[in-house]
């Protein structure tokens, strides 16, 4: 009976619901245990490094058991929760097929590319510490996590009960060529740039999943490897004086971490170059309002960021070279022929960038439409992953903060990006005399690999000079 029970519990693992992603929190979960749930029902919400995206149940059943409390992030490919499916007839004959499945593939599961053993990822909790050893019962795990070479002297010191096998110890010669170590792609990459064999390093990260500080550590001279035992020291005794009363801590995931990876890696990757134009928008500004009041774009949202992007998408027309991308593996300058308009919005749960797609093939009246979409569902947080993928050019509005301009950073893989800063009353010299007209920056930043400062200049320009004369949208588009 204990067979038949256990063969019709269905595990429902973390899917990849973006491109390449390897991990997700788990936000809310919208069932519990004893619930029953059927096929196509949402049962938990999850951010990832891009969206916050809700999760339907793929079968029917009753909810056994959450694997993971709200708040908690999980890898891809990771069992999330457990569906009592004896009901059905057709899904307990699939169930037994599973676990035959895992020890014949000697723990390999295809779901991430170098995140190494399917046992690991499926049935270990990351959260729950000294349980996982008991849990996962694997001598071959156990001997890889326990190190490898001779640096397994220094492992031991932090996690004990590991240490406390030496069954274990003549396991380390057949471990690497039964399993692979666990390290991200980076990771990967970085060992094979410093000539280090990951076989050959000690795991400090979560579940015993290799660093790059591991990796450094083993490329450092011998004298060096046995400095981890008095560093740990400091460590923990600056996480005891850390005052909660003076300071927040607040851990770096979800969108903010794709944020900040996506922002360090075009820095560093693409020479900015950004440059800046003052210029009177009056006449747009009047233009705004003759719209608002336009039949046409009855119950759109029509502000000066529609007619700084229709003039953006006129300028790129007028220069294509400027919707472009930098291939670096075929070194060659990819020219779109279409034009994804990103637009950055800021939201609850950081900086997004979705993108309005072939926004040049769109007129007034459905640009208006596309944006207002846009911004309402960003801010509702349920901006998708495809939304954000595959943009040309961006614009960031930084001007309804009350900025007069900045530097913006581009947005990976794009060749541009437009910054709009506060529009103002200025004293202003027009026709001769000095007036209050209405007056902003702009500021472009460009990839200085594909695109030469003329051509920059040239787009910065059109932009502004649309703005100042809008009528030109009529003769140049």
């Amino acid at each position: 009976m204990t067979t038949m029970t256990e063969a019709s519990v269905r595990e429902f693992k973390m899917p990849d619901v973006g491109e390449g992603l390897t991990e997700a929190e788990i936000l809310k979960w919208y069932v519990q245990p004893g619930d029953t749930v059927t096929d196509g029902q949402v049962v938990c919400e999850v951010e990832t490094a891009k969206a916050a995206v809700e999760l339907p149940i793929p079968y029917d059943g009753v909810v056994r058991e959450l694997h993971f409390p709200e708040g908690t992030t999980v890898d891809v490919g990771t069992s999330i929760i457990a569906v009592d499916v004896s009901g059905g007839a057709a899904p307990a004959q699939e169930a037994p097929a599973a676990p035959k499945e895992e020890p014949k593939q000697e723990g390999r599961q295809p779901v991430l590319v170098g995140y190494g053993v399917s046992t690991s990822a499926t049935k270990r909790r990351p959260r729950k510490g000294p349980e996982v050893p008991v849990q996962q019962a694997s001598a071959a795990l156990q001997s890889e996590l326990n190190g490898h070479g001779g640096r397994a002297a220094t492992a031991p010191a932090a996690p004990a009960p590991t240490a406390a096998a030496p069954a274990t110890a003549p396991a380390p010669a057949a471990t690497p060529s039964q399993e692979r170590p666990l390290a991200k792609p980076p990771v990967r990459k970085l060992a094979k740039d410093l000539g280090v064999d990951l076989a050959t390093v000690t795991p400090t990260g979560p579940d015993g999943i290799i660093t790059r500080e591991d990796v450094h550590a083993a490329a450092a001279p011998a004298p060096e490897v046995a400095a981890p035992t008095p560093v740990a020291a400091p460590a923990a005794a600056t996480t005891a004086a850390y005052d909660t009363a003076r300071e927040t801590r607040i851990p770096v995931k979800g969108v903010r971490k794709a944020t900040a990876a996506a922002m360090v890696g075009s820095a560093f990757t693409a020479p900015h170059v950004t440059e800046f134009v003052t210029v009177d928008v009056t006449r747009t500004m009047k233009l705004v309002d003759e719209l608002k009041a336009d039949k046409e774009f009855a119950g759109l949202r029509v502000n000066p960021l529609l007619l700084i992007a229709k003039a953006l998408l006129v300028a790129i027309k007028r220069n294509p070279d400027i919707n472009a991308s930098w291939d670096e593996a075929n070194q060659e300058i990819v020219v779109k022929h279409y034009v994804n308009l990103g637009i950055a919005a800021a939201t609850p749960r950081g900086l997004i960038v979705p993108n309005i797609k072939d926004a040049h093939d769109k007129t007034l009246p459905q640009l208006a439409s596309a944006l207002g979409e846009l911004v309402a569902t960003a801010r509702e947080g349920k901006t998708s992953p495809s939304a954000m993928q595959g943009g040309t050019v961006t614009i960031t509005n930084v001007g309804v903060f009350g900025v007069d301009t900045g530097t913006p950073i581009l947005n990976p893989g794009e060749s541009a990006i437009l910054a709009v800063g506060a529009i103002k009353l200025q004293p202003w010299v027009h026709k001769g005399k000095v007036k209050p007209r209405q007056v902003t920056t702009l500021a472009l930043s460009f990839d200085h690999r594909l695109v030469d400062g003329e051509l920059g200049s040239k787009v910065l320009a059109d932009v502004a000079a649309i703005l100042e004369q809008p009528k030109r949208l009529i003769s140049w588009a």
